[in-house]
């Protein structure tokens, strides 16, 4: 089991800034990589941002890339997702997410083992 808790979600008006922080704890040295995906209501759930831990790679969606920047803190066990310039579009619930593998798929929600519970994240126009 690696427990995965989100937190930092909110309300903020559109052009404002959010940073989510996913906490892990337990078998952490056998996480490949680590994701972010999102869920609007009545949408499937999106893959936003991931990175690799082996190389630091980084991957995002197109809609973030450029405005969200994916990041780990290794003193804290943490990965962090930086939101900036934030759009109404951008609402949903946040997820992250956990794999055990060197995955190349790392846009694919089912290529994640472990999930956190999500953060809800609303942007007012």
């Amino acid at each position: 089991q690696v427990p995965l808790v989100e937190s930092g979600g909110g309300l903020v008006q559109a052009g404002g800034s959010l940073r989510l922080s996913c906490a892990t704890s337990g078998r952490t040295f056998n996480i490949y990589v680590m994701g972010w995906f999102r869920q609007a209501p009545g949408k499937e759930r999106e893959f936003v941002a991931a990175l690799r831990r082996s190389t630091g790679s980084t991957y995002y969606a197109d809609s973030v890339k450029g405005r969200f920047t994916i990041s780990r803190d290794n003193a804290k066990n943490t990965v962090e997702l930086q939101m900036n310039s934030l759009k109404p579009e951008d609402t949903a619930v946040y997820y992250c997410a956990a794999a055990f593998s060197n995955i190349v798929d790392y846009w694919r929600p089912s290529s994640y083992a472990y999930w956190g519970q999500g953060t809800q994240v609303t942007i007012s126009s």
